[in-house]
């Protein structure tokens, strides 16, 4: 009887386990801490399942929403502190979302709607923030006003499992035939052309082929939809062995405590993004957007960006 029931808690210990794991791995990471409302109702979250995660806040007339490209969706929570201590009237009414800037833009060109599962809402947006070729695409299409304003910096690593059991030591590296890769869709993420440079500054249209052709078809390569989440997220769960992404990704996942780590790339061959911002055309609260894009480049903004590795941007 005693040994049935010590099997028993042996048992429960290694469900609970399994769940703090799954809890782990499956995003949100931030626990909650990343939702700037105030008023936070029935909680119902659920690791894998129904966590939503790149969407915070209320989207029931904000006033304030920004759509901001999912690199650095780790600062959010702070940045939007620290605008609120300036503008405590909008404390608990910004809402924003932190998918690949690509699919931000098509959902800004559809009038802010958006399905996520069984889930359609519309929120227009105040804001628009991505790679600077990206802002300047949509403000000469028309969907934004004012100025482009750059404001940060972001250069690429490799982002490994903790330990590097794949030995990956350099971008060559990722072209050898077994080892597994986990990188973001040209299709969907802008990081993707920055990648291709670096890659072919390390090893030539070879490499390049190598990554985004050969080991697409044969499996070896996965392509993401949202890198940020799904790349730490695959490398944890060991189906893959490495994977690109920005610097500051790998330093959050680390801050976090999670088992990511990553490999530094060498100037020569790294590539640098320059963040900008812009106030969307008709946006319904532009005020409180033009606010927001000349708070992205206020010294408190900028200190927030340097604990990620996020450099000021300097013309």
């Amino acid at each position: 009887m005693r040994k049935k029931f010590l099997s028993t808690l042996i048992g429960l210990g290694c469900i609970f386990a399994a769940a703090s794991a799954a809890a782990e791995i499956y995003p949100p990471w931030s626990g909650g801490k990343n939702n700037p409302v105030t008023q936070r109702g029935l909680e119902f979250t659920v690791p894998e399942v129904d966590n939503l995660p790149d969407f915070h806040g209320n989207p029931i007339n904000p006033k304030l929403s920004v759509f901001v490209g999912g690199n650095y969706y780790f600062a959010m929570a702070p940045l939007v502190a620290a605008f609120e201590e300036e503008h405590p009237e909008l404390r608990g009414k910004i809402y924003y979302e932190t998918i690949p800037p690509g699919l931000l833009a098509k959902q800004i060109e559809l009038g802010g709607t958006i399905t996520v599962g069984n889930m359609t809402w519309t929120v227009k947006a105040d804001v628009y923030a991505a790679g600077m070729k990206r802002v300047k695409e949509m403000s000469e299409k028309g969907y934004l006003q004012g100025p482009v304003v750059p404001y940060a910096t972001n250069t690429l690593t490799i982002m490994v499992p903790k330990g590097n059991p794949a030995h990956i030591a350099s971008l060559k590296d990722l072209g050898k035939p077994g080892v597994r890769l986990v990188m973001p869709n040209p299709e969907f993420e802008g990081i993707a052309r920055q990648i291709k440079a670096s890659l072919k500054k390390a090893g030539g249209d070879a490499l390049v082929k190598a990554v985004y052709e050969t080991k697409v078809k044969n499996g070896e390569t996965i392509l993401t939809h949202i890198h940020h989440r799904q790349s730490p997220m695959f490398l944890m769960q060991g189906k893959a062995d490495a994977g690109v992404t920005w610097k500051s990704e790998a330093v959050f996942q680390e801050q976090a405590g999670n088992p990511i780590s990553f490999i530094d790339i060498p100037a020569g061959q790294n590539s640098t993004a320059i963040y900008a911002a812009g106030v969307v055309k008709d946006a319904p609260n532009p005020d409180a957007a033009k606010a927001w894009v000349d708070f992205l480049k206020s010294p408190k903004a900028l200190a927030i960006f340097g604990k990620y590795g996020f450099k000021p941007y300097r013309p």
